[in-house]
């Protein structure tokens, strides 16, 4: 075999090394600050109770003089949260699998639910109480750390970008994005507001789902390897080559010649 073919077919295992080093880095890199903030609310650290403290009791302040805001941080709550996601995905996951992409059903489904699954176990472990307010104007149930909506946000976004992304177009995929980490932001902001997180929670609630979300796109990816496929681009979505089962136009084919 020449030198050439050699090098050809080492090009793809290089590129796809290169791209599970990224992903490592990934995930070390938003890993890194849950574990910060996991140790910092485990030690009771003195300046971030200070910080907790005082954007829960500022934000309450002006909840409570602003019925309108509180509505609508409450409807923001209700989009954030299980019992709006896990029908939503459930039903995207068999329309998916109705599409004939299996691959993409299991990851919505496994993303999705194996992150509420790790947010229970953190919640367990750590059993931080929600803060305590006097006159509040919302409840929740549970414990605090890290924050379910703020971590289910960041992953459930991240799941439709990451599988609808080859459907959008021209300039709908920057919308689409600045949409997501719009109601990322809202949605976590709510929960501070409405007196029911620390803003700790809802940062460390972030940091999980991007380490959870970054996991499993690199898991996705390894498993078309082994199938023998080249792995996704995220910045393109997770199956650029079906994005005509996915209901938009199929990817225009480059010339052979």
């Amino acid at each position: 075999m020449s030198s050439a073919s050699t090098a050809a077919l080492r090009r793809p295992d290089a590129r796809f090394g290169g791209r599970a080093l990224f992903a490592g880095l990934a995930i070390a890199l938003v890993a890194v600050p849950f574990g910060l903030l996991l140790f910092l609310v485990e030690d009771r650290w003195s300046p971030l109770a200070r910080v907790d403290g005082g954007a829960r009791d500022d934000l309450h302040a002006v909840a409570l003089h602003h019925e309108g805001l509180v509505t609508a941080l409450k409807v923001l709550s209700t989009i954030g949260s299980a019992v709006v996601y896990f029908p939503l995905f459930a039903a995207i996951a068999a329309w998916l699998a109705w599409r004939r992409l299996p691959r993409l059903a299991l990851f919505a489904v496994v993303t999705v639910a194996g992150s509420a699954v790790l947010n229970a176990l953190v919640k367990l472990v750590v059993h931080r109480a929600r803060p305590v307010i006097f006159d509040p104007v919302a409840h929740a149930n549970g414990m605090s750390f890290p924050s379910g909506h703020a971590q289910s946000a960041i992953v459930a976004w991240a799941v439709l970008l990451l599988v609808f992304l080859p459907v959008l177009r021209g300039p709908w995929r920057p919308v689409a994005v600045v949409v997501a980490i719009a109601m990322v932001l809202a949605i976590g902001f709510a929960r501070v507001a409405l007196g029911v997180h620390f803003l700790s929670d809802v940062l460390a609630g972030y940091a999980l789902g991007a380490a959870w979300a970054a996991a499993m796109i690199a898991s996705f990816n390894a498993w078309r390897r082994e199938r023998g496929r080249p792995a996704a681009d995220p910045a393109g979505g997770l199956e650029p080559g079906h994005a005509s089962r996915l209901g938009g136009a199929a990817p225009l084919r480059r010339d052979p010649r």
